[in-house]
């Protein structure tokens, strides 16, 4: 694919287009094979519908919840890119104020995430009160496992990243868009908020080539819940 020549332009991405700035070949080998890949698509569809059905009442809940306690809508989206460079509509419970998107740019320079690509800031002003409280148990990731259903997303695999991050990825870090991204992941077990952009991508890039197996993903499940249970590394 073509390289974009200036990585800071802003482009209207569409979605199920690919981000021209991935490009291939790739420097490491994806660990899993077919009957890996079959078995966890099948796991992540089983899992997905049957904690829809479970949670809707909560869902229904928080959702009602958001709308009540700030103006704005109720499921924020947002683009994000996925396995190749394909871009896709990203869903989440909002937790910030509705103009969150806009005021960005004044507090870029309070990131708090090494190297600049992500942003990360503790007690974040655009994020409202109750979404506060549902962050803090990760609850505003519930409505991807419509995500995870249209295979979007895994329940397992590297954080889907805003088209405007992957932009700004050193070459090496593209490898991490050779997997379908995941609800929750290596990085998001083992850091979270208090890791840097380069921690994050090496633990994706060891949890790909080295790691990637199902039940290594059942592990990190269970340490999902572990995270979600204490809040460890969320903001």
């Amino acid at each position: 694919m073509e390289e974009i020549k200036n990585p800071n332009i802003k482009q209207d991405y569409q979605i199920g287009e690919y981000l021209k700035c991935v490009q291939m070949p790739h420097n490491i080998k994806v660990k899993g094979g077919k009957i890996y890949a079959f078995f966890k698509r099948f796991f992540d569809i089983f899992c997905s519908l049957l904690a829809l059905i479970i949670l809707s009442p909560l869902m229904l809940i928080v959702g009602i919840l958001v709308k009540i306690t700030s103006k704005g809508p109720m499921i924020y989206k947002s683009k994000r890119v996925g396995k190749g460079g394909k871009i896709f509509w990203f869903y989440k419970f909002r937790s910030m104020y509705q103009d969150a998107d806009a005021r960005l740019e004044e507090y870029k320079e309070k990131n708090e995430v090494k190297g600049g690509i992500i942003f990360k800031m503790k007690d974040d002003p655009r994020i409202t009160k109750f979404g506060h409280f549902i962050r803090k148990l990760s609850l505003d990731e519930l409505p991807q496992l419509v995500n995870i259903i249209k295979g979007d997303l895994s329940i397992i695999g590297p954080r889907a990243a805003i088209p405007s991050e992957v932009e700004q990825y050193p070459s090496y870090a593209y490898d991490r868009l050779l997997v379908t991204q995941g609800l929750s992941g290596e990085w998001q077990t083992h850091g979270r908020s208090n890791t840097s952009f380069e921690e994050m991508i090496e633990m994706d890039l060891r949890y790909i080539s080295k790691k990637r197996s199902f039940f290594y993903d059942i592990k990190l499940i269970l340490l999902s819940v572990w995270v979600v249970i204490t809040g460890k590394g969320a903001e």
